[in-house]
């Protein structure tokens, strides 16, 4: 019997585990491999997909499945499997042509379950296309065959509240889920879908008791982790509506958040392991 036993731990990736540079401290890396050994789970809750999340899958080495697609989907990373997705409604290239009008200059990816595809370019786009490695795959978003995951919008930081507005006001929007992932990234998602959905699904999945779960997260799409994990704790560098949402603050990104966490659970903190 492990001090950890039946705890699901889940993490955002950017701003979370990961530091500023996108590296795992050892510290962290450390206190995960401690947190399993000792009966715990743990993995990640991400909107990246399977196919861009390979090399922190061979650092941090989840020991359960984990969610991606902001919570559109399970992935079970030892047998290279979909446990369970959610597609977007093929109604959401009305949303995309509507945006594409109204902000000429937003960057546009559709984003499947196994590529995604770079339908309009901007900085915001290249960048991306940069830090995640990804191929350039383009194609208009109204020639895409495959089954849809999400809609993602980069744009300036001032501009994005424009769209959430626009879009909230669109006659179809009521279908659909919107938030912003980051600074200068703005999502479309199935109606419903959430980072929280992928943690009520691991649970389901798993078998896990919900009240053994924590959410440790920075932004506005870890919110809804932290409202299905009996537990949510922002970093200290979060977002201000992470920060208030969230039941505790820990350190930030930058000082081993994840390590802290661990060794204070361990302490008889959030669920009383002690």
């Amino acid at each position: 019997m492990g001090i950890f036993d039946g705890v699901l731990l889940c993490t955002d990736l950017d701003g979370t585990l990961l530091k500023n540079d996108k590296s795992v401290s050892r510290e962290n890396l450390e206190a995960i491999e401690y947190f399993k050994q000792n009966g715990g789970k743990f993995t990640f809750v991400t909107g990246r997909m399977p196919y861009y999340v390979v090399d922190t899958l061979r650092t941090i080495k989840p020991n359960v499945p984990f969610g991606c697609s902001n919570g559109g989907g399970v992935y079970d990373h030892v047998n290279n499997e979909y446990l369970w997705t959610m597609g977007i409604s093929k109604e959401v290239m009305e949303l995309v042509k509507f945006v594409d009008q109204t902000f000429t200059d937003v960057g546009i990816q559709v984003i499947t379950f196994h590529k995604t595809y770079f339908s309009k370019e901007n900085k915001v786009m290249e960048v991306f296309r940069k830090l995640t490695g990804l191929e350039n795959h383009v194609c208009h978003y109204m020639d895409v065959k495959e089954d849809v995951a999400k809609i993602m919008l980069g744009a300036d930081d001032k501009q994005i509240p424009e769209i959430k507005k626009a879009l909230e006001n669109h006659p179809l929007a009521e279908k659909f889920d919107f938030v912003r992932s980051e600074r200068f990234l703005f999502e479309i998602l199935p109606k419903g879908i959430c980072k929280g959905t992928a943690i009520k699904k691991l649970c389901e999945l798993l078998n896990i008791d919900e009240n053994k779960t924590i959410a440790i997260g920075d932004y506005d799409n870890d919110i809804s982790m932290f409202e299905a994990a009996k537990v949510g704790i922002a970093v200290s560098n979060a977002c201000e509506a992470a920060l208030e949402k969230a039941d505790y603050v820990t350190v930030s990104n930058e000082e081993h958040a994840i390590a802290k966490v661990i060794y204070d659970l361990e302490k008889g903190a959030y669920l009383n392991t002690k």
